[in-house]
């Protein structure tokens, strides 16, 4: 919207400079696009009058002047605008006189005629695009007065681009009221009387669409002359907001829509037939508009109409027939609140966006529309003359727009805002923005006027309160947040360690289904009852699982189906155990699982094709316990499990307590289960093996380490594991390596025995070690060994 800044300084003119204004407006959220003159510079016009008017000599379209500027001699300049005639009073460009594009008058001869000086139309003097003919001032204008002064051309226009929640500010009125807010200064109204009725003619209104159109008011003013010229200073307002002059009625209709944010409409009194109805069209309906354009209407369109026809598009657009022209006496003039649900959209769904539907789709104040037709009326009768009737007012009190009632609590200002403002302050700015304020124990309680429709919630209220103070009198302050960071654990061993580790070896993770088949579950866990869902999903999915073996052996089956030789899959998930001691009868447990079935490696001219056996699923294990690290024992023992064949069967152990199984699943389970070949998987409790400890920093020895190489006969039912573990723990402190490189049977060695190749590493962390000291080492792990396991030292 374009606005005159000296038209809203006539309302309201606080000490504040053009550069001022603008910035406080557009921080108040009232953003201004542009600033700029109402007029180009130039210099040296003066008010003249032509005194007298003749044709040129020389020339058909020139005339010769005499032109009386207030001095003591009449200027002669020859003129060409067809508007030229004698007693016109007219903007006289004397000689020295500099116009916009530095343009310098001099005297000058045309066609053999002396010229000092030229008459100036509204392009000439950079006023707009009018060059038709020379400006036509008022006959009450001062001779000799400057042109500038006299029009009051140090203006400027102001172009602001509203949100759409700020329709109030489509208007000087709204606009006065907003700066008057801002810098806490009184707006002065121009005074509005009713208009007395000096005949009895009116129209009767008929609201067939109360919700759409709750208030309607209509005034007939008979015997007006539409010829009349609309004054200067008119034309002028109209001009500096971007509206150009065409009548004095369109123009005092765009006037007050400017000055009050009221749209209005003027119908030929004479096109109508009966009287008005405002309803909603009927399909197919159509319409012939002002720019001659006819459409056919929706029925979803509210029109103006009378008792025959449609007369207009209601808030959007008027209808040619029904349109004021040169011929027209007789006008029946129109205020009307429509509302905004249905006016929005309607002019877009005919390609129209015009000055009354951008205000109507946006909300218009539903109490205005009487001011708006008194101050139409005053400025009718002024300009065009004419007899006024009186106003016939159509209202459905139920349909119109009600006040919003909104609580402010202090404590939520303060807090959103960030600081504390006077609740003195917090009153003046709620009381200045029209609203009705009442002070409370907490806050404030505020009725919203009937021009602010976007006041509706306490959040709205905050808003106002905080951009009339002012953002930038909000101290900027950067958010503290006090971080403390989660608490974790060094030794604990993250699940994603342990995934990341299996998929290093190969694997691939799986996610299956916590509720399994009961008759593969029975099978594996025969001794074991599970949790039997009252409504699953299927027959083959009824119970809960005690491990996650059938779901890893069920995809293992799945990619043996479709041609996968090599399956490595692992899950990490819970595993249900009923227990009547734990909450609910279940005891959850986390666990990590793996299988492994089919070739040791991928197919490859590098590799041969043997087969995963149990020391492959072994070895994973292995490497999943050796993220413990530390010294604590994980053994390896023989066990039994319902699941596992009884000879390829190891129960793991932590302290001697159990955390998992590894093995073989029980060839019995081979067609139950619907896989092929050998399949090893393991178990682990993810709690037992998430803990691990953690190194402690120690001196290097700076002494050389040596190696001596023992070889033991043992019985075969002897473990390897067994062994290694007793020498770590058999007291030679000297020890830091110890390492199983050979294992032999055969020749040299008895039936039912093996021979084992152990490597000591010795080395002390102070001193070199003599060969005695080394010997004295060795000498205790083979008796040890002797004593413990029955060993022999083989020769």
């Amino acid at each position: 919207m374009k606005f005159s800044e000296q038209w809203l300084r006539e309302w309201v003119n606080p000490q504040v400079s053009t550069g001022a204004l603008s910035e406080q407006l557009s921080m108040a959220g009232l953003e201004v696009d542009g600033v700029e003159p109402v007029a180009a510079e130039f210099s040296g016009v003066v008010v003249g009058k032509v005194v007298e008017c003749g044709q040129h000599p020389n020339a058909d379209k020139l005339r010769v002047t005499k032109i009386n500027v207030g001095e003591e001699e009449l200027l002669d300049i020859v003129c060409g605008a067809p508007n030229c005639r004698e007693g016109l009073k007219v903007a006289v460009a004397k000689v020295g006189a500099v116009l916009p594009g530095d343009f310098k008058i001099k005297k000058a001869k045309l066609r053999g005629e002396p010229s000092h000086g030229m008459l100036c139309s509204f392009s000439e003097l950079g006023m707009g695009e009018d060059h038709s003919g020379i400006i036509e001032l008022p006959a009450d204008a001062e001779l000799g007065m400057d042109i500038r002064d006299y029009l009051n051309l140090d203006d400027n226009i102001i172009e602001v681009d509203l949100t759409p929640n700020r329709a109030d500010c489509l208007g000087i009125r709204g606009l006065a009221r907003e700066v008057g807010v801002l810098n806490s200064a009184d707006v002065t109204e121009p005074a509005i009387e009713d208009v007395e009725a000096s005949i009895d003619d009116k129209l009767s209104i008929t609201l067939s669409a109360p919700e759409a159109c709750p208030r309607y008011l209509g005034r007939v003013i008979c015997n007006v002359d539409v010829k009349a010229a609309s004054p200067l200073w008119l034309k002028e307002k109209l001009r500096r907001c971007g509206i150009r002059s065409i009548d004095p009625i369109v123009d005092v209709t765009n006037f007050v829509l400017l000055e009050l944010g009221q749209p209005l409409h003027a119908f030929n009194l004479d096109a109508i037939d009966g009287n008005i109805n405002v309803r909603l069209a009927h399909a197919g309906e159509q319409l012939t508009l002002l720019d001659e354009n006819t459409v056919e209407l929706k029925d979803n369109t509210l029109v103006i109409a009378d008792d025959s026809k449609a007369l207009a598009m209601a808030g959007i657009f008027g209808g040619l027939h029904s349109g004021v022209n040169e011929e027209t006496k007789h006008i029946l003039l129109e205020s009307a609140f429509f509302s905004r649900n249905a006016i929005a959209g309607r002019a877009r769904q005919y390609g129209l966006h015009t000055d009354a539907s951008h205000r109507y789709e946006r909300g218009v104040d539903p109490l205005l529309q009487r001011k708006a037709m008194e101050r139409a009326t005053a400025l009718i009768l002024d300009i065009c003359g004419g007899q006024p009737g009186p106003v016939v007012e159509a209202v459905n009190e139920a349909s119109l727009p009600v006040s919003s009632d909104v609580v402010l609590r202090r404590a939520r200002l303060n807090r959103v805002l960030g600081i504390d403002i006077a609740d003195d302050k917090v009153t003046d700015i709620l009381t200045r923005l029209g609203l009705d304020v009442t002070v409370t124990e907490s806050g404030w309680e505020a009725t919203a006027p009937s021009y602010r429709f976007d006041i509706a919630i306490e959040e709205d209220l905050i808003e106002e309160v905080a951009r009339v103070y002012g953002y930038n009198n909000i101290p900027d302050q950067a958010p503290k947040g006090s971080l403390k960071l989660l608490d974790s654990s060094e030794s604990a061993i993250p699940v994603s360690r342990f995934k990341s580790e299996l998929t290093a070896r190969g694997y691939v993770e799986a996610i299956t289904y916590s509720f399994v088949d009961p008759k593969v579950q029975s099978g594996l866990f025969p001794s074991q009852e599970g949790m039997v869902l009252p409504h699953p999903i299927s027959a083959d999915m009824s119970v809960m699982r005690l491990s996650l073996w059938p779901g890893l052996l069920g995809a293992t089956a799945y990619n043996q189906k479709r041609q996968q030789a090599r399956v490595r899959l692992f899950e990490t998930g819970l595993r249900f155990i009923p227990d009547s001691d734990a909450p609910q009868g279940v005891r959850q447990e986390q666990v990590i699982a793996g299988v492994i079935a089919g070739r040791r490696y991928d197919e490859s001219w590098l590799s041969d094709d043997s087969a995963v056996d149990f020391f492959d699923a072994k070895g994973d294990v292995e490497a999943l316990l050796a993220l413990k690290a530390g010294g604590q024992s994980v053994t390896f023992v023989k066990g039994e499990h319902s699941a596992l064949h009884p000879g390829m069967t190891a129960e793991v152990l932590l302290n001697g307590k159990s955390i998992g199984y590894v093995g073989a699943i029980h060839p019995q389970f081979t067609k139950l289960l619907g896989v092929n070949g050998r399949v090893f998987v393991f178990e682990l409790d993810l709690k037992a093996i998430s803990e691990r400890i953690l190194p402690q920093a120690k001196a290097i020895s700076r002494f050389p380490a040596n190696r001596r190489d023992i070889a033991i006969t043992v019985k075969d039912e002897i473990t390897v594991g067994a062994i290694l573990s007793f020498v770590e723990k058999i007291g030679v402190n000297q020890l830091v390596g110890l390492n199983l490189f050979d294992v032999y049977k055969g020749k040299g060695v008895e039936p039912g025995y093996k021979s084992l190749a152990l490597s000591l590493v010795l080395q002390d962390p102070d001193k070199t070690l003599e060969e005695a000291e080394i010997q004295q080492a060795v000498d205790t792990v083979v008796k040890g060994l002797e004593s413990e396991f029955g060993a022999a030292l083989r020769e």
